[in-house]
């Protein structure tokens, strides 16, 4: 049975991670006292949920999570460092940290260590995330305890609801630009003008204009889309702005 620890400190450990060519040791009170943390854990980097659901949420919503109290968002991982800080280079994910549990201590501490044996895995962490106040574990909220690898409730929005449910969460938005175009540039400034995240698609390198002719029916850029609907060039967003 997963146990639920919320009232209760998470574990003292030492965590050895790998910045650059150097080791440097992190101890649970370096990333918890005096702050408040939200931790997400997952059973592995790499591995499908985690890549394209868990960790790109969180840090989806890392500016609204920290607009309502959270200081830091961690996830964390049965892996070493070196594993964890490539995982973190291929998702481009700049407001996390990521930390590893490569023997296990923290995650059996809590409870969540779990055998995954059958996949190869070895002794892995469940999934779970939870917000800790300096030191002491506020919230938890810990995947059904049922085979396979449930995804149901240790999600940013979950979180963030708890935190706020009133909270305003930001629009998803992509841009299909290519180098030296100035209207390009100008449809860039006008979000980054509105504090509006943007995921930037580059022709040539992530895209071609086939698919932006298929996406958009236009062959000009830049194209904008936001939360589903086609906004247009750079003259649209100014509009739609407006």
């Amino acid at each position: 049975m997963l146990e639920n620890k919320e009232g209760q400190r998470v574990p003292q450990v030492v965590f050895h991670t790998r910045e650059g060519d150097s080791w440097v040791d992190i101890s649970s009170d370096e990333l918890f006292a005096n702050k408040t943390v939200v931790v997400f854990a997952l059973p592995g980097a790499f591995t499908p949920t985690c890549s394209s659901t868990h960790l790109p949420r969180y840090n989806e919503l890392a500016d609204v999570l920290k607009q309502n109290g959270v200081d830091d968002i961690v996830c964390l991982s049965v892996n070493d460092t070196f594993v964890m800080n490539a995982w973190l280079a291929d998702q481009e994910a700049e407001h996390i940290t990521v930390i590893p549990d490569g023997s296990g201590e923290f995650t059996d501490g809590m409870g969540m260590l779990v055998d995954k044996a059958d996949l190869g895995f070895g002794k892995r962490s469940w999934r779970y995330s939870m917000l800790v106040k300096d030191g002491v574990i506020d919230k938890m909220f810990i995947e059904p305890d049922v085979p396979g690898d449930p995804f149901e409730v240790s999600d940013a929005d979950t979180m963030l609801n708890y935190l706020n449910p009133e909270a305003a969460k930001p629009s998803a938005i992509s841009i299909v630009t290519k180098p030296g175009c100035p209207f390009c540039a100008k449809a860039k400034q006008l979000l980054h003008d509105k504090g509006m995240r943007f995921e930037e698609i580059v022709l040539g390198s992530d895209a071609t204009s086939v698919s932006l002719k298929a996406l958009s029916g236009r062959s000009t850029v830049p194209q904008v889309f936001i939360d589903g609907r086609h906004i247009g060039g750079s003259d649209d967003l100014e509009q739609h702005l407006a």
